[in-house]
């Protein structure tokens, strides 16, 4: 190809100034990852320079970065929120050979790689994550304006889709011009960014594409089909419009693309439910009250997404329990514990915590959100009631036991709770319930919520071994201690005695791990 020939199959934009170049910029900085390479081609003049600067001043969130050309260095690079970036001009390069004195091929795989003369490395840019983009000069504008040709694999399709909806989308909702700063995410595929107006106002963009199908394993279903993970934004939507159907604190949706997963969210702000000496117990106990007005109503399982669509929410079934349980088998047991859990001793696991879910399972249901913990609660100082809680992070949310997410509370896997908190939360929970309806059970409660409790932190320990085998996270791993700790606490109930000779027997590191 040459540098400025279009692209067969390209998206083409116009870039009428420089406006519309930066805002192309942040479009793609938005869905840049480490290992992508961006190839910027074009004749002299046509703007490879200015668009690779404005992609760099997205990237590393500082519009006054001075990104100069690396026409001479060939080479610079730089530390950003979203990764480490290479900016590299091969107009000097010769033949393809000179890159390995540069190592610029060596670094491809951890690196977003901003690349102008990309012709001058022939093959050695490899074509699986690599954005191509020809520039040239738009002939209706030729002082301003540029033309953008933009192509890539197949596993730019969708991210191209992503960018240039969110493009379109913030521009009919009058946020085209609000300034975009990457956020850090959590442990799914969802992204975010703040975007924030001239005026100081700010609101949230989710990019929540639909969740592909993974591998099929256990009567022809993926992992999250049996866990009940959501597999589009309409289970945020719909669960958002419950929730403050019932005057709870859900950000406003201001703007949707439902078919791209693309959601401009109201910005409830950074102020949780921690400080810096951990959890705040006031705002914990009024977290935990909220919990019990929401167990005090009748909720629906079927909810409207928009006219015409519906999203219904899922039972926590057995299944569900079940498969999220035996993580630690899959993940921790090996990868951790450095235990091998032969079949016998995986089917006596699952018959203990099967008897267990029985007791679960035949009491009444209601909205379990799933990850009611410290990350996904804000604090809200001006608001009154249960709106000083902030929801979000709730499109997991199946029919379940009301105790789980008070455990998701109590026993928080991103920071300590204390023992004598905890017991603070129950009571609070407990009264709240009473005060409403005087025969609740607390004792029968209580023995779910370390039923329940167990379950969640069997099901955490393997998720964060998993996060560091499988997927190259091993920050995870930090909050380890707590999550045995958390298992220990809820196996001293009585109800999980057999359960506890299970563990102590065969993944003896829990309690190991007491003494160290």
């Amino acid at each position: 190809m040459s540098e400025d020939a279009p692209l067969a199959g390209a998206h083409r934009l116009a870039l009428a100034d420089e406006a519309a170049t930066g805002r192309l910029a942040a479009d793609l900085a938005a869905i840049l990852k480490p290992g992508d390479i961006v190839a910027l081609s074009g004749q002299l003049g046509a703007g490879k320079s200015a668009l690779a600067r404005a992609i760099l001043r997205e990237l590393a969130q500082d519009p006054e970065l001075e990104a100069p050309s690396p026409t001479f260095t060939l080479v610079q690079g730089y530390d950003t929120p979203h990764g480490p970036v290479i900016h590299a001009d091969l107009y000097r390069i010769r033949s393809p050979d000179e890159l390995d004195d540069l190592g610029l091929i060596e670094e491809l795989d951890r690196t977003i790689t901003l690349v102008e003369w990309p012709d001058r490395a022939g093959a050695r840019l490899p074509g699986g994550r690599r954005l191509d983009i020809v520039l040239e000069v738009d002939p209706a504008r030729p002082e301003t304006g540029r033309i953008a040709h933009l192509a890539g694999g197949v596993l730019w399709r969708q991210r191209l889709a992503i960018a240039l909806s969110a493009r379109a989308m913030l521009d009919a909702a009058g946020w085209g011009a609000a300034r975009r700063d990457f956020m850090q995410g959590d442990a799914s595929s969802r992204a975010y960014e703040r975007l924030t107006q001239a005026d100081g106002t700010s609101a949230i963009l989710m990019i929540s594409p639909p969740r592909p199908d993974g591998p099929a394993i256990r009567q022809g279903k993926p992992y999250s089909a049996i866990a009940h993970l959501a597999e589009s934004v309409d289970a945020f939507v719909a669960m958002d419009r419950g929730l403050r159907s019932l005057a709870y604190s859900a950000p406003e949706i201001l703007a949707q693309d439902l078919s791209t997963g693309l959601l401009l969210i109201e910005d409830l702000g950074a102020d949780g439910v921690i400080d810096a000496n951990g959890p705040v117990p006031e705002r914990y106990e009024a977290a935990a009250r909220l919990l019990a007005d929401l167990h005090r109503h009748a909720l629906p399982a079927i909810l409207p997404v928009a006219e015409g669509r519906d999203h219904v929410v899922p039972d926590y079934d057995r299944a569900a329990l079940a498969i999220e349980s035996e993580l630690i088998l899959e993940w921790y047991a090996p990868h951790i514990a450095g235990a091998f859990v032969p079949a016998v001793t995986q089917a006596e696991f699952s018959r203990l915590w099967d008897a267990l879910f029985d007791e679960i399972l035949d009491a009444p249901r209601s909205w379990t959100l799933r990850d009611f913990h410290s990350p996904n609660l804000i604090w809200l100082a001006d608001r009154q009631g249960h709106g000083k809680v902030g929801l979000i992070d709730f499109q997991d949310a199946v029919l379940g036991h009301p105790a789980y997410d008070l455990v998701s509370l109590g026993q928080d896997a991103r920071v300590d709770v204390p023992a004598a908190l905890e017991l603070r939360l129950l009571a609070a929970y407990g009264a709240a319930r009473r005060a409403d309806q005087p025969d609740f059970d607390l004792a029968g409660f209580a023995r779910a919520y370390a039923i329940l409790g167990a379950q969640r932190n069997t099901k955490i320990a393997g998720i964060f071994a998993r996060l560091d085998k499988r997927d190259g996270k091993p920050g995870y791993l930090k909050h380890l201690p707590r999550i045995e700790a958390y298992l220990r606490r809820n196996l001293e109930h009585p109800a999980l005695a057999a359960l506890k000779g299970w563990y102590e027997a065969h993944l003896p590191r829990l309690f190991d791990a007491a003494e160290r």
